[in-house]
C-alpha cells in the first residue's frame, strides 16, 4: 500500500468520524431552508458572496412581486425591475444578469419546472449548469445537490477552513479535488451529503471563524497536536474578484442560510 493510498484511507475515516460528531451535536439542520426547488435555484444565485438576511430580504420581494415560484414570471420581468426586487442581496445588476440566464435554462431544459431541468445524469447536468453565465462550481452543486436530490458534495470556505485546520487536506487545493475526497470517502447519499454540508457551515460559523474558537467544538478533539493549523492567507487561497468569469462563492464561500 502506497503512502498516498494510506492518507487516502485515512482521511475518509477521518471525515466519516466528523459527520457522525457533528450530528450528534446539531442533529437535523432541515436544509436548503426553501419552500420549493426554484426558490432553492434563485436562491443559490442570490447568495453569492453577501449575507444571507440580504438574500431573505430579496426573496421576500420577489414573493411579494407574485413571481418566486414562477421561472417564466420572474423571467419575463424588466431587467430594472427584476434589479430593485433582488437589490437587498447586492450586486444587484450583476446576479439579476446571472439569475436570468438560469432561469432561461430552467425554461429552455424543463419548460420552467427546475425539477424537470434537473432530471438526469448529475455530471451531465453540472456541465450544462456550468455553461450558464454566473453559475461556478459551487453553485451549481448547490443546485444540483439542495434542488435536484444529486449525490453531489458542495464544499465552500467554511469547508476549507475546517479541512486546513485540522490538517485533512490542504485548504487550497482545487475545488474538484476537494469535492472528490469527500464523495470517495462517504456512502452514496444525497440525504447525508446535504446533512454534512449543512453541518459543517453551522460549526463553520459558530467555532471554525477566521479566528478559530475550538473549545467546546464537537471537531475539537480530532485538532492535531498543538491545536489548529495555521491557514493561508486568503490570497494564497486563489479568491476571485466578484464580477469574473466565475462567481466569487466558488472560491471564496457563499453566504449560506441558517439552519431551520
Amino acid at each position: 500500500m502506497t503512502t498516498d493510498r494510506r492518507r487516502s484511507r485515512s482521511t475518509a475515516s477521518l471525515l466519516r468520524e466528523a459527520h457522525r460528531r457533528l450530528r450528534r451535536r446539531y442533529g437535523p439542520l432541515g436544509w436548503w431552508p426553501a419552500e420549493t426547488p426554484l426558490e432553492v435555484c434563485v436562491g443559490a444565485v442570490l447568495t453569492q458572496n453577501t449575507s444571507w438576511a440580504g438574500v431573505v430580504r430579496a426573496l421576500g420581494n420577489l414573493r411579494a412581486a407574485g413571481v418566486l415560484g414562477d421561472a417564466r414570471a420572474m423571467l419575463a420581468l424588466p431587467a430594472p425591475r427584476l434589479e430593485r426586487l433582488i437589490r437587498p442581496s447586492g450586486y444587484f445588476r450583476i446576479k439579476a444578469k446571472r439569475l436570468r440566464a438560469l432561469l432561461q435554462w430552467i425554461v429552455d431544459r424543463g419548460g420552467g419546472d427546475p425539477v424537470a431541468a434537473l432530471r438526469g445524469d448529475p455530471a451531465s447536468l453540472r456541465g450544462d449548469l456550468l455553461r450558464v453565465h454566473g453559475v461556478g462550481r459551487e453553485t451549481a452543486d448547490s443546485i444540483l445537490l439542495y434542488a435536484g436530490g444529486h449525490p453531489v458534495f458542495v464544499v465552500d470556505a467554511y469547508t476549507r477552513r475546517i479541512l486546513g485546520r485540522h490538517g485533512w487536506a490542504d485548504p487550497r487545493a482545487d475545488y474538484d479535488a476537494l469535492r472528490a475526497l469527500f464523495e470517495a470517502s462517504l456512502p452514496r447519499d444525497p440525504a447525508l451529503w446535504n446533512h454534512f454540508h449543512a453541518e459543517i457551515v453551522v460549526a463553520g460559523k459558530e467555532r471554525c471563524r477566521p479566528r478559530p474558537r475550538c473549545e467546546g467544538c464537537p471537531l475539537e478533539p480530532m485538532l492535531p497536536r498543538g491545536g489548529p493549523r495555521t491557514l493561508p492567507t486568503a490570497s494564497a487561497a486563489g479568491a476571485r474578484r466578484f464580477g469574473s468569469s466565475r462567481p466569487r462563492g466558488e472560491a471564496a464561500g457563499q453566504a449560506r442560510p441558517p439552519s431551520r
